[in-house]
């Protein structure tokens, strides 16, 4: 009897074992796939899934970046235009100038011409003196030095003049000194003149490339306020309500 309990023990005990060591292989394969493939079992119904926006929420986040866009090239047109008249004035203003610079120049070459006819006469006959030398050196300053409180001579010139540089020559005759004087006057406005030309034409590159930048802004506002309200078009804005207006160029008198 003994014998026959203990081997019913040896016989069933590692086939009980057996039988539990498979199930467990089989529990750990299931829980395996179940964690690998989450959304195997998971409810079609399932509401904690992440859901893509509706087409109601798309249209209105479209339609906010439309707003915003339109907004923001708006912005940049205004900006834009301001910077195209102050460019514009800036144009009008170097036009000015260069008016001004013209007449000035126009005035010196008079003035040369008259001199230098008066130049082409017989130097009159004077007593070359030391009080004649004198009296001419003080002839060339008084006249150098009204030139420069008239705006004719720059600082530097004058100091040419005192030094006795640069073709001042105290010992000429006053005719011979106020040829001098009228032709280096003349020279002194035509350069300025040119400086004013130069000033006047980078003013006008700046004005057209403003202009330009404003017209291009404006009509990207124009299109960007359109496409807020679709089907609603409005209507062409005319030539006379572009935010710069190009102006006709004057163009001075050219010294030859």
């Amino acid at each position: 009897m003994e014998k026959t309990v203990l081997y019913q023990f040896l016989v069933e005990v590692p086939l009980a074992a057996a039988i539990w060591s498979a199930l467990l292989v089989l529990a750990l394969i299931v829980l395996t796939v179940l964690v690998a493939r989450p959304d195997r079992d998971r409810p079609e119904d399932d509401r904690s899934a992440p859901a893509g926006p509706t087409e109601r929420e798309s249209a209105a986040a479209e339609a906010a970046d439309l707003r915003r866009y339109a907004d923001e090239v708006a912005v940049a047109a205004a900006g834009a235009t301001q910077t195209a008249r102050r460019k514009r004035d800036e144009w009008l203003a170097a036009q000015a100038d260069l008016d001004r610079a013209w007449a000035a120049y126009d005035e010196a070459e008079s003035a040369a011409r008259r001199y230098c006819g008066a130049g082409a006469l017989p130097t009159p006959r004077t007593p070359r003196t030391p009080a004649e030398y004198a009296a001419r050196e003080r002839h060339l300053h008084r006249s150098a030095t009204a030139a420069y409180w008239r705006g004719e001579l720059t600082l530097r010139q004058l100091g040419d003049v005192f030094g006795h540089r640069d073709g001042w020559d105290p010992r000429l005759h006053p005719v011979e000194q106020e040829v001098h004087l009228a032709r280096v006057v003349r020279d002194g406005r035509l350069a300025g003149y040119r400086a004013a030309q130069e000033r006047e034409r980078s003013a006008w590159r700046d004005a057209e490339l403003a202009a330009e930048a404003a017209r291009a802004l404006a009509t990207e506002a124009y299109t960007a306020a359109a496409r807020l309200r679709p089907g609603r078009l409005p209507a062409a804005r005319p030539a006379s309500a572009a935010p710069a207006q190009v102006v006709t160029r004057w163009q001075p008198a050219r010294v030859g």
